[in-house]
């Protein structure tokens, strides 16, 4: 690789041709601000189209400034990045932003992590010179994602996130000139467009232009109601993350905080979604067996690979795009969607509530599960299964609107019977977790052997696409691992076209995850943040006792109390689900 030699701001640093300014800064220490500018570099993920003009430099023996951000070095460049002329420059840009920009900092979603406050305190703005007319548009509220489009600077990173990203393509510029802004094509409701609620778009918006519909004062009122018994379960990607928000280093587990917290919210019983997700393995497992099986013996209408359902985003994705493909993924659902019936059918009859009294609150990584919990085939009499769902940063604005000292909690344990989970169930927060689990499940059901390693390290990694052939006492299964809906996309189309030679492919929608997903807290684009999570998530699973999700004694209890087998008539009728063809914008039921 060819290198190029310059300065910046008087130090001689050398980099590969291709570099740019902003980059080549950052390897000795300097650091240009930037706004538009966005990028996940371990998944191959960034935006830089120089429109927020923050970022300029001053390249001596150029006449105008240059933005950082999309420029690349070139040899014997001198570069300054902090004179007069640059910092009146980026001081005048940001002003001009401001003019046309709400001041509701007080009320926005966004204050406190805003990278545009943020900005405004760096750089020192505190009156606004330009006053005029300000853009005004309406607001936009979906079932998971709040749209206010008079906070978009225009960086335009929520599309590069919706369209390069994931392909999604639910966004895009409209309109030019002032009234330019980021919106659904024909800037129709974001409910009415493609979207999958991934909140991708939310996790890399700057201020408060896109941001989760907020359950929390539902969720307090239902704490408040005596005739309401109210229990929460809590993701495995949520306790890799949470503590961020109290100032604990990414990747620091908070599990026993976690669950101190919501009890001295007052929650009734606190439980884990890692017992729903060994749940799912027994369901989502069997069913792969089945297939597999029937496929040895010949049977021609086994629908191969098996696709995992877990990921609400990424089943939106298929049902907008691969309509033809529904008989294609697994029919279990979510482990979200499999603990609401389980709480109010089981758990609820077993302490005589009825199912409408009994209040089922979710605490997830991801806004998908908003929209989820809401479908109407996830409701009895409309009844919901689930009746709220939260974020991770939700969970941590209750717990200090509540005033409670989170980092001096003792550690406390999950309520039983549905708080024992085993580490299959935690690692569902990574990305290869789901099938990594199935798989400790699927090589004992099968060999009928004893796994005695049960990592299967050749499933984990943040590689877009991965695959991985595991051999099941001869039989070779072949797996496909992708995350990140984009990926998503290039190995469906294979399905679609019949070139696919998996046998099973997990997919989730958000990079890394659901430890990336768009609820958790603002990682701002540091990948390592992503990969600290990720590695937490692995250590719980290494300490749990149990590892399998067939050897949860809960589950095994459940089983045989309640639910008979897995793919059994009971389990079928409260554990699976079945798809809808959204292309066209509609349920074809309706």
């Amino acid at each position: 690789m060819e290198m190029v030699k310059l300065t910046i701001d008087g130090k001689p640093v050398e980099v590969e041709k291709d570099t740019t300014i902003l980059k080549a800064a950052k390897t000795i220490g300097i650091d240009i601000p930037t706004l538009c500018y966005f990028q996940l570099k371990d998944m191959n993920i960034e935006n830089r189209p120089g429109g927020c003009r923050i970022c300029v430099v001053e390249v001596v023996g150029r006449r105008n400034l240059a933005p950082a951000c999309s420029t690349n070095v070139a040899k014997d460049m001198v570069i300054n990045t902090h004179s007069i002329r640059v910092l009146n420059a980026r001081r005048t840009v940001l002003e001009l932003i401001l003019s046309d920009h709400p001041a509701e900092c007080l009320t926005c979603a966004k204050s406190g992590c805003c990278e545009l406050q943020t900005m405004a305190q760096q750089l020192g703005v505190r009156e606004l010179p330009y006053q005029g007319e300000q853009s005004t548009y309406r607001k936009d509220t979906s079932p998971a994602i709040i749209r206010d489009v008079d906070k978009c600077i225009m960086c335009r990173r929520c599309e590069m996130m919706c369209n390069e990203v994931q392909t999604v393509g639910a966004l895009s510029a409209v309109n030019r000139g002032f009234m330019a802004v980021v919106a659904p094509a024909f800037e129709m409701n974001l409910e009415k467009s493609p979207c999958t609620y991934c909140g991708q778009c939310v996790s890399v918006c700057p201020t408060g232009a896109l941001t989760e519909v907020d359950h929390s004062r539902n969720v307090i009122n239902s704490l408040a109601d005596p005739t309401k018994t109210v229990v929460v379960q809590t993701a495995p990607a949520v306790r890799a993350a949470l503590g961020e928000e109290f100032g604990l280093a990414p990747g620091t587990l908070v599990t026993g905080k976690m669950v101190a917290a919501l009890r001295r919210l007052g929650f009734n019983y606190v439980f884990d979604t890692d017992f729903a997700a060994d749940l799912t393995i027994m369901e989502e497992g069997s069913e792969l067996l089945d297939r597999l099986t029937r496929y040895l013996k010949g049977d021609q209408s086994v629908k191969l690979p098996i696709l995992t359902s877990c990921c609400p985003g990424w089943v939106n994705f298929f049902e907008h795009n691969f309509p033809e493909l529904m008989d294609v993924p697994s029919t279990a659902k979510s482990p979200q969607q499999m603990f609401g019936p389980i709480a109010k059918e089981y758990f609820g009859k077993k302490l005589g509530i009825d199912r409408k009294n009994m209040i089922v609150v979710s605490i997830m990584p991801c806004l998908a599960k908003k929209y989820e919990c809401q479908r109407e085939e996830f409701k009895v009499n409309g009844d919901p299964d689930v009746n709220f769902s939260l974020s991770t940063r939700e969970l941590a604005h209750l717990i200090k609107s509540a005033n409670i000292d989170f980092n001096s909690l003792p550690d406390e344990d999950f309520d039983n019977p549905l708080g024992e989970s085993t580490g299959a169930g935690v690692i569902f927060a990574n990305t290869g977790g789901v099938i990594e689990a199935a798989c400790r499940t699927a090589y004992e059901l099968y060999t009928g052997k004893k796994l005695e390693k049960v990592e299967f390290n050749e499933l984990r990694g943040l590689e877009n696409i991965r695959h991985a052939t595991l051999d099941f006492n001869g039989l070779p299964i072949k797996i496909g691992i992708a995350h990140g809906l984009g990926n998503a996309r290039k190995l469906l189309e294979d399905v679609q076209a019949g070139k696919s030679q998996f046998h099973a492919i997990e997919i989730m929608a958000c990079p890394g995850g659901c430890i990336g997903g768009g609820g958790q807290p603002f990682h701002h684009g540091d990948s390592e943040i992503i990969k600290k999570r990720a590695a937490a998530i692995y250590r719980e699973d290494e300490g749990k006792p149990i590892r399998k999700s067939h050897e949860n004694p809960f589950i095994i209890k459940l089983y045989e109390e309640f639910l008979g087998k897995p793919l059994g008539e009971m389990s079928h009728h409260l554990l699976h689900t079945h798809y809808f063809d959204k292309s066209q914008g509609t349920f074809v039921d309706e």
